[in-house]
């Protein structure tokens, strides 16, 4: 039910085809702009990083090829790593914040990992393009064309900013899409008891106009995640005991972490944690070391119920392409960028 209801790979999304004014108004107001179609509570946007709003987007300067992209993939998911995983909550390291998460031992839970899909895609080459003349004009020299940038204070750079903002709108309303699709598909399935309440939803390549050290900076968090101690301010209230959310996926056949973000993370990493265990080899080494096929069949014999229309992909994303998740987190952990609340185990998963 799940696979049915979250289009996956390259697949448009039929049940929430958006017009052109209503695809504004999610680059303009992100999650908030689905409260009025059932698809939002104001209780996940108090559980979302910055409501799931950034006020200053200007969807005007996201191009219409971009817009054209993302007319039909508003509740996708896409392809590569981004998944949907049903987990069980297995082990808990720090009952007492678990309970502020509202976490407990046997729980299932739903890990959604996608952003802004070919939207979010056509604005960065877009301005790639665009800030290669910019580059020149301001005697910027980089090793790599892909690394294109601007002054922040150019007109290039703050169009830039305008159309980014708009796009991480867009994702975390594509977030929360799929957050009602798999509440519909669980309540189909379990009735009431199927209800699931979000425990965070939390960016992962976005750049922020931050306070740290006294000073207003922009930070830019590639593959890397906000880790907000309980004194942050923007860290949601009802965390406030522990400490924001963060989450570190391992791979289908691995485990997942909760973490809660700490204080000492904005000294030592600007409030930053990675994403996940991160890539160990690359997508055309892992389908060397072993087809599709036989990752489906082996993941099976796991107990994880693999959905994935291509074979190509699943070899990708094999367990065995990741680092492993463990260390990750007692490196995480050690450094005092987060601590553990809960370790969560796979049991199935939607990839495109």
């Amino acid at each position: 039910d799940l696979s049915r209801s979250i289009p996956s790979g390259g697949y448009a999304n039929p049940r929430l085809q958006l017009s052109s004014a209503e695809l504004r108004q999610v680059l303009q107001r992100g999650s908030a702009a689905l409260v009025e179609r059932g698809l939002a509570t104001t209780e996940d946007l108090a559980c979302t990083e910055a409501g799931g709003s950034l006020t200053d987007a200007v969807p005007d300067a996201v191009s219409g090829r971009a817009v054209e992209r993302g007319q039909d993939q508003l509740g996708t998911i896409g392809s590569g790593n981004h998944f949907v995983e049903v987990q069980v909550v297995e082990t808990l390291y720090d009952p007492a914040a678990a309970r502020v998460l509202g976490l407990r031992t046997g729980l299932v839970t739903v890990l959604i990992h996608t952003g802004s899909r070919g939207l979010g895609h056509q604005v960065c080459t877009d301005y790639v393009r665009a800030m290669q003349p910019v580059m020149a004009r301001h005697h910027i020299t980089l090793p790599d064309p892909q690394l294109a940038c601007a002054p922040i204070r150019s007109p290039e750079g703050e169009r830039y900013l305008g159309a980014m903002t708009a796009a991480a709108n867009f994702a975390w309303a594509n977030r929360q899409a799929i957050t009602a699709a798999v509440r519909e598909a669980f309540t189909r399935a379990f009735g009431a008891a199927g209800d699931l309440r979000l425990v965070y939803d939390v960016a992962h390549n976005l750049a922020k106009l931050e306070q740290h050290g006294g000073q207003r900076l922009w930070v830019h968090r590639k593959g890397a995640t906000r880790a907000f101690g309980p004194s942050h301010p923007e860290t949601p209230e009802r965390y406030r005991p522990v400490g924001q959310p963060v989450f570190i996926p391992g791979s289908m056949g691995t485990a997942s972490y909760v973490l809660a973000g700490t204080d000492l993370a904005l000294e030592r990493s600007f409030g930053s944690a990675c994403h996940g265990a991160g890539r160990a080899m690359s997508r055309h080494a892992a389908k060397r070391v072993m087809p599709g096929h036989q990752v489906r069949r082996a993941l099976q014999q796991m107990g994880v119920v693999v959905r994935c229309p291509s074979n190509a992909e699943l070899a990708e994303e094999a367990p065995h392409a990741y680092k492993d998740v463990d260390r990750v987190v007692d490196v995480v952990e050690a450094a005092g960028l987060a601590r553990r609340v809960a370790r969560l185990r796979p049991v199935g998963v939607i990839k495109g």
